[in-house]
């Protein structure tokens, strides 16, 4: 059988909001490789550690591959063909719409899909059904930013680009831990501060990130009080005459009021309310005035509030007072948090928004739009967004709902209420492209979608720069383009719905809606009438705005000082600082805050599929400070359970010294699919901004409580991960704690960790041991069924074959985990005298053998590289600085993640010494 030629395809990442290129190494049938494309001018090649492993998130075993569909309500899907399930999904929504009325549907989709996609479901909402009820997931990450941009300079369009990062004098990163959320422009910005120690770098942050070493001056505010944070600049600028009097006057409006206001803002009443000292302020204030280029880059921190849109003015009218933007260097600069959120934007996937950055609110915009698409008119009240349409489809004014490309029962706040509605809706159908995410259980139709590298379109980055995204293999199975699947849909109800005019939807190829898409920006803001596939073939990613005739992209904006509002001025915002919704009292006294881990992403749909994603952080770690720790008596690995006023979840605990006395952070990734308990978000609350509608999912009052679990499991088992996580994860509802994961890199396998009040019935731990694999075959037993004396039953089993060791289950004492997991880590043969001489032990209750001096690995370091931290810790205490330890381990010298973490290790050491 002849070898497939290998071939390379350029496409753009599926992950953040960077938007980087990259090379598609595949046969033509799979993709084999991934690089970054040294073409693409928002990452020059380098890539991230997510980025780096997207071949290896290819898992066919998590992917929807077939239409599915449920015949009734509490029964399981059967699958079926595209006809059949599109007829009936058309059927379903025809007879709800006649019914009940258009508003009756509603669609939610995602800032991940690609811009084409997004045109066809804004057609399909708005054209055909006549609803307005169509939101995005970009609702819980930018839709403060598009408010903030255009109340204050009139249009949603970020005005910098990536370049000013590496020539401003001056950087403000706030709310954002880009060296974890975007990585590659973090990377970047080292690179400019080394070549430019000049450089000040002022990271406000209530922890102190990886983000925070590189940071000239770090501001660990108190959680929420960004808004009196910047004020309190703006006050001292005042007070220094460090003002643009000039620029204010010829280009913004509204200073006097917000000059008044911030009068208020002294110091001493800043640095109360931020809990920093005075002369930080004012040092922070001395750096903004004095620089000739002033950058201010944010993101979730900053958004994800109730204050959201005010934190977002606040940052603006600093840029505004200084006259810095439409400069070289300088602007405010937020950083999109998904890779096609952008687009969402601009095609008008936020219920209030229309395509070509126009409101559903202004009559002129329905009006233009509507003469576009040729229908008489479009529904006038914007519709609901994402917070309002799970209470509208929980209380059953939404009976027919269609959710493309994310995972609601992870991702939204108050879990409890999302699963519930979701579960009483009459019909939910998931277009999807990964079959096992949480939301998908919920799918009475669920419709496969093309994922990664087998899709065509473009997306638009932060720096409101389009790329083209290219197919390198064709979508497994029957999976279809998401565009595809939308426009199929829409002829059929178009079909069943007479009197919506037949044919709008008569798409055949992604590049003709954005044909169709681009006419709706022309003379716009947005304008990218000039672009086209075949430019962007030609030409590379380009920036918008690109007009018909132009030559190229723009750079940067409002050079000229003409802002895109109603009389051509920027505005400053008043709002006064108002503290967090949810306070910190007697019964919940910590503030939880959520955010990212470094080699996760958002719900792990994709990154949970490949087990090296897993080597840095392996479970949901509490992390807290040292004080609350001990007067909790807490130790790390302790399961805490922590409750807020929402829900509660058994997590385990560790000490986190970035964080202040009275502080707690959980990575935001956990869904209910690998941690009982509804995830993360079973915590934190549905309060949003009132102008963005932005829920506050970094800010929530908890409460931390040793819990006694004397029963537990451990297990790993390679192999079949996908398959056996989704039998196990079921018969883990009865336990107080679950958790699951990904461990190895060359081979995968699953772990499990559980824990209980006591030990389970026996028939529920044979089913745990059939479904690990381990009831049969080359198992060794071990069954002490007693429970006498406070002592616990305690099963054992420890599969070997060809040799080694693939899995094993420990439940009622667990000591040998650590040993027995590092044997099989690093594929130790049991076959030759010393595997013989260890066959013994493999069943005792000994966290190592007598005699063995194998050491943990620990946790892997550089993902990259697999540099474990075991090995630069030894490296360091060989007296390696930062460079011996790159040439000798190579850590940090692929995406350079890593090398915060390491700098960590080696001031440590220099401490210790």
């Amino acid at each position: 059988m002849n070898k497939r030629a290998t071939q390379t395809t350029a496409s753009t990442c599926c992950y953040c909001g960077v938007g980087c290129g990259v090379l598609i190494e595949h046969d033509g049938e799979r993709i084999l490789g991934v690089s970054g494309d040294p073409a693409h001018p928002a990452n020059f090649g380098k890539l991230c550690s997510k980025g780096a492993s997207l071949h290896l998130t290819g898992d066919l075993a998590a992917r929807a591959l077939y239409p599915e569909l449920r015949l009734g309500k509490g029964l399981g899907r059967t699958r079926t063909d595209w006809n059949s399930a599109l007829d009936h999904a058309a059927d379903r929504f025809a007879d709800t719409i006649r019914e009940h009325g258009p508003d009756s549907v509603a669609f939610y989709i995602s800032g991940q899909l690609l811009t084409e996609d997004y045109y066809a479901f804004n057609k399909l909402a708005r054209a055909l059904v006549g609803t307005n009820n169509i939101d995005s997931n970009s609702r819980l990450c930018m839709s403060s930013a598009v408010v903030g941009y255009k109340r204050s300079l009139g249009a949603d369009a970020p005005p910098c680009s990536y370049e000013d990062m590496e020539q401003a004098d001056t950087l403000l990163i706030i709310g954002s831990n880009m060296a974890y959320a975007h990585p590659i422009l973090f990377r970047r910005l080292e690179a400019a501060k080394a070549a430019n120690p000049q450089m000040k770098v002022i990271v406000v942050d209530p922890r102190r990130t990886d983000t925070c070493e590189l940071a000239d001056l770090h501001l660990a505010i108190a959680p929420g009080s960004d808004v009196a944070l910047l004020h309190g600049v703006l006050h001292l600028l005042l007070e220094q005459g460090r003002i643009d009097h000039t620029f204010i006057a010829a280009h913004t409006e509204g200073f006097d009021a917000l000059q008044s206001l911030v009068a208020e803002y002294e110091p001493a009443r800043v640095t109360e309310l931020c809990a920093i000292s005075e002369a930080d302020l004012r040092r922070c204030a001395s750096w903004i005035g004095s620089s000739p280029r002033f950058l201010s880059l944010w993101c979730m921190g900053v958004n994800q509030s109730t204050a959201g849109t005010a934190k977002n003015a606040a940052i603006i009218n600093l840029h505004l007072a200084t006259g810095q933007i439409g400069k070289v260097g300088s602007g405010p600069f937020s950083l999109t948090g998904q890779p096609n959120a952008m687009g969402g934007r601009e095609t008008g996937s936020l219920s209030n928004l229309l395509p070509g950055h126009r409101e559903v609110a202004n009559p002129e915009h329905r009006a233009e739009v509507a003469a576009y698409w040729g229908v008489d008119r479009l529904p006038e009240m914007p519709g609901l967004s994402a917070i309002e349409l799970f209470d509208a489809v929980g209380s059953g004014k939404i009976k027919a709902l269609w959710i493309a490309c994310t995972n609601p029962a992870q991702s939204m706040p108050d879990q409890h209420k999302v699963h519930q509605a979701l579960r009483d809706c009459p019909f939910v159908v998931v277009q999807e492209a990964f079959a096992n995410t949480e939301t998908c259980r919920y799918a009475d139709l669920l419709l496969p979608a093309a994922s990664w590298g087998e899709k065509e379109g473009t997306v638009t980055n932060s720096e409101r720069r389009i790329s083209r995204v290219r197919r390198a293999i064709a979508a497994p199975g029957e999976a279809r383009a998401d565009w595809s699947i939308t426009c199929d849909f829409a002829r059929r109800l178009e079909a069943r719905l007479p009197a919506a005019p037949v044919g709008r939807f008569a798409f055949t190829h992604p590049e003709q809606l954005f044909e169709e898409y681009k006419v709706l920006t022309r003379r716009r803001d947005l304008d990218l009438s000039g672009l086209g596939y075949a430019l962007l073939e030609a030409r590379g990613p380009q920036q918008w705005p690109f007009p018909e005739g132009a030559k190229q992209g723009t750079t940067r904006l409002y050079g000229d000082g003409h802002f895109p509002s109603a009389n051509g001025r920027a505005r400053f915002i008043t709002e006064a600082y108002q503290p967090p919704r949810e306070q910190r009292d007697e019964r919940y006294p910590l503030t939880l805050n959520t955010g990212r881990l470094r080699d996760q992403w958002h719900g792990m749909s994709r990154t949970g599929t490949a087990a090296r994603l897993f080597a840095h952080v392996e479970e949901p770690l509490l992390g807290l400070h040292p004080q609350d720790m001990a007067q909790r008596q807490l130790e790390d690995g302790r399961l805490v359970e922590v409750r807020s006023r929402r829900g509660a979840l058994v997590v385990r605990v560790q000490t986190d010294s970035s964080l202040q006395q009275g502080q707690a952070f959980l990575p935001m990734h956990w869904g209910d699919r690998f941690l009982k308990g509804l995830g993360i978000n079973a915590l934190t609350l549905s309060a949003f901004d009132p102008l963005s509608k932005q829920p506050e999912l970094k800010h929530a009052g908890i409460d931390v409580q040793p819990i006694d679990l004397p029963w537990t499991f451990h297990a790993l088992i390679e192999d079949d991960v996908q398959q056996r996580l989704e039998a196990l994860r079921p018969l883990c509802e009865t336990f107080a704690y679950a958790s699951f994961g990904l461990a190895g890199r060359e081979t995968s396998a699953l772990l499990m960790r559980a824990a209980h009040h006591h030990a389970p019935a026996a028939a529920l731990l044979s089913r745990l041991h059939e479904h690990l694999g381990l009831n049969d075959g080359p198992v060794m037993r071990y069954d002490d069924p007693r429970e006498t004396q406070g002592c616990l039953p305690i099963h054992k089993r420890v599969r070997i074959e060809d040799g080694r060791l693939t899995g094993f289950a420990l439940s009622g004492e667990t000591r040998a985990r650590n040993w027995l997991r590092e044997l099989w880590q690093s594929q130790t043969s049991m076959d030759d005298d010393s595997g013989r001489a260890l066959r013994r032990w493999l069943l005792a209750p000994v966290e190592s053998p007598p005699g063995e001096t194998r050491a943990r690995a620990g946790k892997t370091l550089c993902t990259c590289m697999n540099v474990s931290e075991t090995a630069v810790r030894e490296g360091i205490e060989r007296g390696c600085d930062l460079n011996a330890l790159k040439q000798n381990l190579g850590c940090g010298t692929q995406c350079g993640s890593c090398v915060p973490e390491i700098r960590r290790l080696l001031a440590l050491q220099t401490i210790e010494a």
